[in-house]
C-alpha cells in the first residue's frame, strides 16, 4: 500500500498529512455484537461449553454469558469470532472488563472486543509496521516554522486518501474528521517559531491513556486509532494523540501548550518553561528580582518564614495570573512572604531541582573532603541535570551568592543558606528516615559549595 504523505512540494509551508483510512475501513467492517439468550431447557443449573458453542454457531459476533461450572459464582463471556467460540473470564467492579479496559455495558465491551479482534487478525502485519516511515518526522517542531496555509493544502478529493474512495456520505463525514484532527496539535506545532532567545530544552511527552470521542487518527503514523474506548494515549502537556505502540518511539520533543498546563506550582519545571517559552520559571525570576530590589539587607532573609496564608496567596496568584501576578510591596510588604513563596515553589516541584536520578551523585560529592576534588565531582554531577534544571539552579546560586554579600546586614552566610536550601533543592528518592536524616549534612555542604563557587561551576 503506497501512501503519498503530503500534497504540496513547497517545503516552506505547512503541509497537512494524509490520514490513512485502511484501519478505519476495517473497523467499519468488523462484526456487530449479537446477544444470544438460551431459551431451551438445560439438564443442570449450568450451561456447558458445548451448549454455548452450539448456541453461538449461528453468526459471527454472537455472544452470551454463562456461569462457570468449575467455579460457581464466576462468569465467562463466550464470543463467536473467526468461526470459533472464544471464552473470556468476565469481571465486574462497577464496570465490566476482561482485560485493562473497563466498560459501562457488556454490549460496549463486546463491540470493542470484536473491533480489536477483527483489526488485529486482518491487519497484524500492517500494524506491526505502522511506526515505519512515520509522518511525525515531517511535522516535528524543528522542520515546521512557517505559518500554515490550510485552505491551499487541505485534500480536495477522496482519491488522495489511502485506499478506495468511501461512499459519498461517509466521505463527507470522514473528510471533516480528518480536517478537524489536522487542526489540532500538528498545526499548532507547525506554527511555532524558534526564537533566538528561546531555550532548546528536550522534554519527554507526558502520555496518558485516553478515550477519544469520535474517530481519531494517530499523529505519529497517521493511522486510525481503533476501538470504542482507550484507543490510544494523549500527551497531557502538549495534546499529541498517538497509538500506545507509537508513543514508545515518539521523539522527546514535547512542546507544552498553555491550554494543557493549568498551573505554575507543582508543575514539572521543564514543562513550565517550555509552555511559557522562557529560560526559567517565571516564579523564580520574579521572586528573585523582587527580593533583590528590596530585601537583600533584610535580617534572616530566607531563614525567617512569612505568614503561611499570605504565601499561599502568592502561590494562587501565580497559578491564576502567571507572569501578571502582583508580588510588589504594595501587595506584600513583608519580603519574607516572597522568599517563602519561592521556597514553596521549589518544595512543590514533582521532580526536585536536583533530580532524583542525580541525587546520589550529589550526595557522594558532599562526602568528599578535598575541596578541589569536591569541585571536580560537583562539576560532573551538574551535567546530570536536565538543562532547564541546571539553568534555574545557576540563576538561584548567583542570587544566593549576592545575598551573602550582604551578610553583615542579613546575617545569612553561605552555610546558613545551605541549611535552608539543602532539603528544599535536594529530596531523597524513597530513602528510609535514618538515611534521609544523615543526608541533610551533605545536602547543606553541596548547596554551600554551589553558592561559594557559583562563578566557577556554572
Amino acid at each position: 500500500r503506497i501512501v503519498v504523505l503530503f500534497l504540496s512540494s513547497d517545503h516552506d509551508e505547512y503541509r497537512p498529512p494524509v490520514w490513512k483510512s485502511y484501519l478505519y475501513q476495517l473497523q467499519q467492517e468488523a462484526p456487530h455484537p449479537r446477544r444470544v439468550t438460551c431459551t431451551c431447557e438445560v439438564r443442570t443449573h449450568f450451561l456447558s461449553v458445548k451448549d454455548a458453542d452450539q448456541l453461538l454457531s449461528q453468526a459471527e459476533g454472537s455472544y452470551l454469558i454463562r456461569e462457570s461450572q468449575r467455579q460457581p459464582g464466576t462468569y465467562t463471556l463466550a464470543l463467536r469470532f473467526g468461526n470459533q467460540t472464544r471464552n473470556f473470564r468476565l469481571y465486574h467492579d462497577g464496570k465490566h472488563f476482561v482485560g485493562e479496559k473497563r466498560f459501562e455495558s457488556i454490549h460496549d465491551l463486546v463491540t470493542d472486543g470484536l473491533i480489536t479482534l477483527y483489526i488485529e487478525t486482518k491487519a497484524a502485519e500492517y500494524i506491526a509496521k505502522m511506526t515505519i516511515n512515520p509522518i511525525y518526522e515531517h511535522v516535528g517542531y524543528t522542520t515546521l516554522n512557517q505559518e500554515p496555509t490550510l485552505k491551499k493544502h487541505l485534500p480536495h478529493s477522496p482519491e488522495a486518501l489511502d485506499g478506495p474512495a468511501p461512499a459519498k456520505d461517509d466521505c463527507n463525514t470522514e473528510e471533516r474528521v480528518r480536517t478537524d484532527t489536522c487542526l489540532t496539535s500538528l498545526v499548532r506545532r507547525a506554527t511555532l517559531r524558534e526564537s533566538d532567545l528561546a531555550p532548546k530544552y528536550e522534554k519527554v511527552h507526558n502520555f496518558k491513556v485516553h478515550t477519544f470521542r469520535g474517530p481519531h487518527w494517530c499523529e505519529y503514523c497517521a493511522n486510525f486509532m481503533w476501538g470504542l474506548i482507550a484507543q490510544g494515549v494523549k500527551c497531557a502537556d502538549c495534546g499529541l494523540n498517538v497509538h500506545k505502540q507509537c508513543s514508545k518511539v515518539v521523539p522527546n520533543d514535547c512542546q507544552p501548550d498553555l491550554r494543557h498546563v493549568k498551573k505554575v506550582y507543582s508543575c514539572d519545571l521543564t514543562t513550565l518553561v517550555k509552555a511559557h517559552n522562557t529560560k526559567r520559571p517565571m516564579v523564580v525570576d520574579m521572586c528573585i528580582q523582587e527580593i533583590e530590589a528590596r530585601g537583600l539587607q533584610s535580617e534572616g532573609l530566607y531563614r525567617i518564614s512569612g505568614f503561611s496564608e499570605l504565601i499561599e496567596d502568592v502561590k494562587l496568584a501565580f497559578d491564576r495570573d502567571g507572569e501578571k501576578a502582583d508580588i510588589s510591596s504594595n501587595a506584600y510588604e513583608d519580603i519574607n512572604i516572597i522568599t517563602g513563596a519561592l521556597k514553596l515553589y521549589f518544595r512543590e516541584l514533582p521532580i526536585p531541582i536536583i533530580t532524583y536520578d542525580a541525587y546520589p551523585r550529589f550526595i557522594e560529592t558532599g562526602k568528599i573532603t578535598d575541596p578541589e576534588k569536591r569541585l571536580e565531582s560537583l562539576h560532573e554531577a551538574l551535567k546530570l541535570l536536565p538543562p532547564a534544571h541546571c539553568e534555574t539552579l545557576r540563576y538561584l546560586m548567583a542570587h544566593l551568592k549576592r545575598v551573602t554579600q550582604y551578610e553583615k546586614e542579613n546575617l545569612m552566610s553561605s552555610e546558613n543558606l545551605g541549611i535552608v536550601f539543602g532539603p528544599t533543592l535536594m529530596r531523597a528518592p524513597e530513602l528510609d528516615a535514618m538515611t534521609a536524616l544523615n543526608d541533610i549534612r551533605y545536602q547543606r555542604l553541596v548547596v554551600e559549595t554551589l553558592i561559594t563557587n557559583e562563578d566557577v561551576l556554572f
